[in-house]
């Protein structure tokens, strides 16, 4: 107890942070080849997957680049800045350390739920959910601004006293937790950790454009969020990947950009100042007068 209670420097947070997610990428690229020759012992491969994989990479180019150049600076400052205003001086040590992440998880579930239901939020989201396949590459598929959510959704836990190094070590811990559920290798696990934890099962069903599936699973470690908020669906039956309306297409630009194309054509075509906002802010496939879309695409 005494250990996991004893401080932490920033530094050490930060390699740590650097080291993870470093060397889980490595671990996903030589996982990739593992569900590639997969994929070719059941004769599945094909250049279209190749070619849908290879795009995945590169938009997490175009994301990194945007990342670093727009919002990198902004994103670290504004923590810095909620920090000198933080409710409590919370010691960085394992325990608060794994409480942040218990909370982050929690956070982000809300977070992955407004990105799905907010259509200007949804834009970039959707760049993840356009890939007709799954494999660990479309963990790698980002769009444009999903760097920017996460920002708003976390800065509460800076203003409660979690150092912003902390913070930004357990949204990555999310994540990198999220990217092995990327995978059709794994079926189901032991009913315990079904219940408890998000698995690649649930998060194929989170993939699907089923309309079953649809809007469910949003959680990142954590399903007893899904379970609790009424949002969990389990695998039953075959995931057909991808968008409600596909894009049909490996082209990156078509990929990374197509959400904001599409938000945009809507917008301009929708009559009237007030459905152009609904638009905007209501749910994906949202018409006047509509209660609940009737195309909504899902992850």
């Amino acid at each position: 107890m005494e250990v996991l209670l004893s401080p932490i420097s920033e530094a050490y947070m930060e390699w740590l942070e650097v080291f993870i997610d470093d060397w889980f990428f490595v671990f996903a690229l030589v996982f990739l080849a593992f569900e590639f020759l997969r994929y070719a012992i059941y004769r599945k491969l094909n250049w279209t997957l190749i070619g849908d994989a290879v795009t995945n990479y590169i938009t997490l180019a175009f994301f990194i680049g945007l990342t670093f150049l727009l919002l990198g600076t902004f994103y670290l400052g504004t923590y810095y800045f909620a920090f000198q205003l933080a409710v409590f001086d919370i010691e960085i040590n394992w325990v608060t350390v794994l409480i942040c992440v218990v909370l982050a998880d929690l956070t982000y579930y809300w977070e992955h739920r407004f990105m799905h239901r907010v259509n200007f939020a949804w834009a970039t989201h959707t760049v993840h959910h356009s890939s007709p396949f799954f494999n660990i590459s479309v963990a790698y598929r980002f769009g444009p601004m999903d760097s920017l959510w996460p920002l708003f959704f976390h800065l509460p836990l800076v203003v409660l006293g979690f150092n912003p190094i902390v913070v930004l070590f357990a949204e990555m811990v999310v994540q990198v937790y999220q990217t092995i559920l990327h995978t059709e290798v794994i079926r189901k696990l032991p009913r315990p950790f079904e219940a408890i934890v998000n698995t690649p099962s649930h998060h194929r069903v989170h993939h699907g454009s089923n309309r079953k599936y649809l809007d469910k699973n949003y959680a990142g470690i954590f399903i007893i969020w899904d379970r609790m908020f009424g949002t969990f669906a389990e695998e039953k039956e075959e995931v057909v990947y991808g968008l409600v309306t596909p894009i049909n297409s490996i082209n990156p630009l078509v990929a990374f950009f197509h959400g904001f194309y599409r938000l945009g054509k809507d917008v301009w075509e929708m009559s009237g100042f007030k459905n152009k906002l609904g638009v905007v802010f209501g749910p994906p496939g949202w018409k006047p007068g509509a209660a609940k879309s009737k195309s909504v695409p899902a992850e």
